[in-house]
């Protein structure tokens, strides 16, 4: 398997530190608000990778961050006059419930910057011990660029050139001693959460939060770091210098950055009027469509969001849940034929065991065990493509030339076995994307009007955390309730 590197700049093979073991960390959102489609681009390409590595056998251990102490987490709290934990926990808990709508699974680990504050002080305290770190007199402690020899080698520059190069951040002042060095512990404001410190109240650099959470949860050094291609610089070359300058090891061995998401070929921004959340998208389209776009770019590359694009997505998840539908109708039928006339309980078995009698050459007629193991063709393009560099939009194609092929070689006279088997390799495959293509079983109308009673009687008790949950799971099975003056009324999306 190879993978692009943008420490080196080039393709590598990947060889995991530790044999049939993978560490990887990926860079979490700022909770202040509900996540938009930038935020779901790293989230989404990273989960399909991390899925890869399970098929092929690796034990992934993922550790994605939630920074829930940070300047707009703050803002957002004295705005609406509350405590900024509580706008942290409001907002990972929609973030939870977005990834869980885009397919994308839980992390190994998802640590909170606030929860690790301890390791940080540690680890701020270890690098002005070693030089690398000095605090200023008003309490804040900064990193020492200069001294880190190798400052720049992630984003190919050197100190000069970055200076040149990224004047918008050079904020100097006579308390640092150079004008690039980086904040890792700031002094308390008033109205802010802090914590106390050998270099007084106060709070974490956004930097230093990672590299912590990075070392606590995976090692002094990783196999690979994640993220957005924004940030390469500072964020994760901060990140190097200050994890290397403490242990004196190798922070990541492999570093993956996804490129730019663009609206209708314009930067996503509020002041354009096209900065879309997830939930917004929602509205629209089931998130499988949103995950199954993101998927039809190679991750390296800039992708275009746009209405137009968003169709064609939609039209070609249809046709593989189509063709997985019909070749789950066709299996069903036949399962019932063979009951019917008495064959072999092999054939007449479903799901799992109709495979596995199919892969031990059982069930099957010698012209469908022929086109099964023609199938493997496509089966290995796939695997071909996400062992290069993660190459989701060749993986795609993959996925639609066996639809073509089950699509040109299944009918009502094919066996159980041979169906349930063309099935199951599509459906391996479109797990790997984090596509689903089982039909989840309807909610029958005496279940949601049940769960709805139960829904009335928690916000009788005030307990309306259960309430809202009730209304989640519901809504998560295309069950839209409205609330009114005569009770509730519902209806399928």
């Amino acid at each position: 398997m190879k993978i692009y590197n943008t420490l080196t700049r080039k393709k590598e093979e990947f060889v995991p530190l530790e044999p049939g073991k993978v560490k990887m960390y990926v860079c979490g959102p700022t909770v202040y608000n509900l996540i938009h489609i930038g935020n779901a681009r790293p989230m989404i390409v990273f989960d399909t990778f991390r899925r890869y590595l399970e098929y092929r056998g690796y034990e992934v251990n993922y550790v994605s961050n939630f920074t829930d102490v940070d300047d707009k987490i703050i803002k957002k709290a004295q705005e609406e006059g509350v405590d900024a934990s509580e706008v942290s926990r409001r907002y990972i808990a929609e973030c939870k419930k977005d990834m869980e709508g885009m397919h994308v699974k839980p992390a190994t680990v998802h640590p909170l910057a606030t929860q690790e504050i301890d390791g940080m002080i540690t680890m701020i305290a270890t690098l002005v011990d070693k030089g690398y770190a000095y605090a200023a007199a008003d309490g804040t402690v900064y990193f020492r660029t200069g001294k880190f020899a190798e400052y720049g080698k992630l984003s190919h520059k050197n100190l000069e050139d970055l200076q040149a190069g990224h004047r918008d951040i050079q904020v100097a002042g006579e308390l640092k001693e150079d004008p690039f060095d980086f904040v890792l512990w700031k002094p308390k404001k008033e109205g802010e959460p802090s914590w106390p410190s050998p270099w007084g109240e106060g709070r974490p650099g956004w930097h230093i939060e990672c590299s912590v959470m990075s070392k606590k949860y995976l090692g002094e050094t990783i196999d690979i770091h994640a993220g957005g291609e924004d940030l390469i610089f500072p964020h994760h070359e901060n990140e190097i210098a200050q994890s290397e300058a403490a242990s004196g090891k190798e922070f990541a061995r492999y570093w993956m950055h996804n490129g730019f998401l663009n609206i209708d070929n314009q930067k996503m921004s509020k002041s354009l009027g096209n900065f879309f959340t997830v939930r917004d998208i929602a509205e629209k389209y089931d998130l499988q469509v949103l995950r199954f776009f993101m998927l039809s770019a190679h991750y390296r590359s800039p992708l275009n969001f746009s209405a137009e694009l968003m169709e064609a997505a939609k039209s070609g998840l249809e046709r593989i849940l189509t063709a997985a539908e019909n070749v789950m109708r066709l299996a069903g039928a036949a399962e019932g034929q063979a009951a019917a006339n008495g064959q072999d309980k092999a054939q007449a078995a479903n799901g799992h065991d109709v495979v596995q009698a199919a892969a031990n050459g059982q069930g099957m007629t010698a012209e469908e065990a022929a086109l099964y193991a023609r199938s493997e063709e496509f089966q290995k393009k796939f695997e071909a493509a996400m062992e290069d560099d993660c190459n989701t939009a060749d993986a795609v194609s993959a996925v639609f030339e066996l639809v073509k092929f089950i699509n040109t070689n299944v009918s009502a006279q094919n066996t159980a076995a041979y169906l349930h088997s063309l099935y199951e390799r599509l459906r391996l495959l479109c797990d790997v994307l984090g596509i689903q293509i089982e039909k989840e079983a309807e909610i029958l109308d005496a279940d949601i009007e049940a769960l709805i009673a139960q829904r009335q009687e928690a916000r009788k008790n005030k307990d309306f955390a259960r309430a809202d949950q009730i209304r989640d799971e519901l809504a998560q099975k295309g069950i839209l309730l409205k609330d009114t003056r005569e009770g509730v009324t519902w209806k399928r999306a």
